[in-house]
């Protein structure tokens, strides 16, 4: 089976201070889950698939039709397997819905920034040999479209001409395409943020958990995106701002063609430094599958975060317009709703469980040798 589609995106952005905004009662987390959707044939495919980079079944649970239709709107039986990384559980795990009739193949192998592609982020200690194994694999036939690893030096923190003694500090990002789902892989150089990737060392091919999510739209990047701040209380990271060819990651890694461009808007969780949001809005014309990316259909389809109100939360969503769910339990037994925002995004909120992990809150960066 060929299993992801994965693609680096977005890292190359420069941090920037988070612009000040009043804060929501009840704001959720950063993204706790990324949520893909898979048949029985594929289940055990996708498993293998994360357990390369380390990930673990910690839970499952399933629904009848009638439940699944109810909560998630497909007329579909549903598996569900919680899958996390090392010892973080705040942030970062992957839900596989196991869908006993799928309504549709989903987004599937596509060219750079296709909208309705959804992608997530890991982090990474050797990219080159991330580079390899993809490469190899499409060597071989199998639909994976390898992106060359790009550096980029997010803080400006390499001062002068960099040399064997004046060493580079940054980023190399790298990712690849496939057919259900997306990955951007990135290893640090020179320095390390505490909080912001953990990685599980022991995997074949070590990575942290999903540290943060790029989603691919279309139309008015702050009238589609606005709901990130006003529901679910992300913060916006900058005003809206236009990337385009003249920078040489976004015009590798998005396939622009000369005169491409998009818009960039991103935001932060209040309470966690991962688990954040990163939309593009294609300026060019670009291949469009956005309705291939509904809850029931094959690949990422729906993200999910937690509060410690969930009820207030859907409060927003109801009074935005975003015709939530009611509460229900979910396969895993945990309250919570259903919504799609404007850019045509599924979300789940939840009732924060227990967390073993405190999620760190400052993004500090510290220079290593």
């Amino acid at each position: 089976m060929r299993i992801a589609r994965l693609v680096c995106l977005g890292l190359w952005l420069t941090p920037t201070l988070i612009t000040a905004q009043p804060a929501l009662v009840a704001p959720t987390s950063g993204v706790y889950e990324v949520v893909t959707g898979t048949d029985e044939r594929g289940l055990d495919a996708v498993k293998q698939h994360f357990a390369l980079f380390g990930f673990r079944q910690i839970a499952s649970g399933a629904l009848t039709e009638d439940a699944a239709h109810a909560l998630y709107g497909v007329r579909s039986a549903l598996r569900s397997i919680r899958m996390q990384n090392g010892s973080v559980d705040s942030h970062g795990l992957l839900r596989i819905m196991v869908w006993q009739q799928p309504l549709g193949p989903g987004v599937g192998y596509a060219p750079p920034e296709t909208v309705g592609q959804r992608l997530s982020v890991l982090m990474v200690d050797d990219i080159m040999r991330i580079d390899d194994v993809f490469q190899d694999a499409r060597l071989v036939g199998q639909s994976w479209l390898p992106i060359t690893p790009v550096f980029a030096d997010l803080f400006g923190q390499t001062q002068g001409k960099p040399d064997l003694h004046n060493r580079r500090v940054g980023v190399r990002e790298s990712g690849v395409y496939g057919e259900l789902f997306n990955h951007v892989f990135f290893q640090r150089y020179g320095y390390t943020i505490k909080g912001y990737g953990t990685l599980n060392t022991s995997a074949p091919l070590p990575a942290s958990e999903f540290t943060h999510h790029d989603f691919i739209i279309s139309g008015d990047i702050n009238a589609k995106t606005q709901y990130v701040v006003d529901v679910l209380g992300f913060k916006e990271e900058r005003p809206a701002s236009l990337d385009g060819d003249w920078l040489e990651g976004p015009k590798k890694v998005f396939g622009m063609v000369d005169g491409g461009s998009h818009w960039y808007r991103g935001f932060v969780a209040p309470n966690n430094i991962c688990g954040k949001l990163k939309f593009f809005a294609p300026r060019d014309v670009r291949t469009d599958r956005q309705q291939h990316q509904r809850l029931g259909e094959l690949g990422i389809t729906m993200h999910t975060v937690y509060s410690e109100d969930v009820a207030a939360v859907r409060a927003r969503a109801d009074r935005a317009g975003l015709q939530p769910s009611p509460l229900r339990a979910n396969e895993f037994a945990e309250t919570g709703f259903v919504f799609v925002g404007p850019d045509g995004s599924s979300w789940q909120v939840l009732g924060k469980g227990k967390i073993s992990h405190s999620p760190v809150t400052e993004l500090k960066l510290e220079r290593i040798p």
